[in-house]
């Protein structure tokens, strides 16, 4: 058990005796009730030291752990409360404590569409409960991106669960390049969210390589029991460590891509990286900035780099800047032409 949790034995301990007004309590009966509630949590002789106990009365009296608890020594030897109604479970929240609690459960309702997250509901159910009686009307400081219209969600947990239990899945499928829906049998290793969609990643066979499945092109799924799933060790951190998203051509090299910003946008590249492996090579006078970044090059990164417009520029590879430019060229003649 770790110690933190063994301090907040003790201090509910504590608390609990001191609540018994019909009883004088010493510190040697505190350090044997302690002892005896971590004998009950671990199984386990466990002797409390008299040092330890007086420092937890000293903690509990403190700010430190936003107690302030009023306990008090009478005829030089007994422990009290002397607010007789004090308990350390009444204390109100903080403001800031709202603040935490209502930004933790956004979070994890992210997550509600995983079973493993399913047993914690009611949980969030009575913190939002707790933080509206606490403090109605109060506004999030924090947003997080996302978009509950998004498809596929529905199947988050199905394909999680297929994952840990080794299950091939059958799935119906219609990408945005095909005309009609797929049934193909498919070996998921990991699920991947990248730019606010999620992703399946694995095999159709083992002798094909790696891909990705978006979820929100997955029209149903079923499960096929007469194969073994595939085994191979996946390791989704080397995997994807040479790219940005999720595009893996595997037949690819990695590239030294070297990049010049603008003044203006050289900010926020500095402190977001397009990648791990990105360096500042250059700092002009006019406040742009020459940055190099080695990957395999994909759909995800040249989307990054348009999305730039006219403020960044890319001087190598010559390959790479000529498809740039010939995007922006036909961007350009659609705006050329009337609509």
């Amino acid at each position: 058990m770790s110690q933190n949790k063994n301090a907040l034995i003790r201090y509910k301990t504590i608390d609990k005796c001191l609540q018994n007004q019909y009883r004088q309590w010493t510190l040697e009966d505190l350090m044997e009730a302690c002892s005896e509630a971590l004998f009950e949590y671990e199984g386990k002789e466990n002797s409390v030291s008299k040092r330890t106990t007086q420092l937890d009365i000293q903690l509990m009296r403190s700010e430190k752990l936003g107690y302030n608890a009023p306990i008090v020594v009478y005829d030089k030897k007994f422990y009290k409360y002397e607010d007789e109604d004090y308990s350390i479970t009444d204390i109100p929240l903080t403001e800031t404590d709202i603040n935490v609690l209502t930004e933790t459960v956004s979070m994890l309702k992210q997550f509600k569409d995983f079973s493993l997250f399913s047993d914690v509901s009611d949980i969030l159910q009575r913190l939002e409960d707790k933080i509206y009686a606490e403090k109605s009307h109060s506004r999030p400081v924090i947003y997080l991106d996302k978009n509950e219209n998004l498809k596929g969600l529905h199947f988050l947990d199905v394909l999680y669960q297929a994952i840990v239990k080794k299950m091939v899945v059958k799935l119906t499928y219609k990408s945005f390049k095909s005309r009609e829906a797929q049934v193909l049998n498919f070996h998921p290793f990991i699920l991947k969210e990248f730019n606010n969609r999620w992703f399946l990643v694995g095999k159709k066979k083992a002798s094909l390589p790696i891909i990705n499945l978006a979820l929100d092109r997955i029209i149903s799924i079923d499960f096929d029991f007469t194969l073994n799933h595939i085994e191979e060790d996946f390791d989704a951190e080397s995997y994807y460590k040479d790219v940005i998203g999720v595009t893996v051509n595997e037949g690819l090299r990695t590239q030294k891509i070297t990049i010049w910003i603008d003044r203006s946008n050289a900010p926020y590249v500095i402190t977001k990286p397009f990648h791990h492996s990105q360096k500042i090579e250059n700092e002009n006078e006019n406040g742009g900035i020459v940055i190099s970044v080695e990957l395999k090059i994909n759909n995800e990164f040249e989307r990054i780099l348009l999305g730039f417009g006219e403020c960044l520029k890319v001087i190598a590879p010559e390959s790479l800047r000529k498809k740039m430019k010939d995007k922006f060229a036909k961007a350009l003649l659609n705006y050329e032409k009337s609509v």
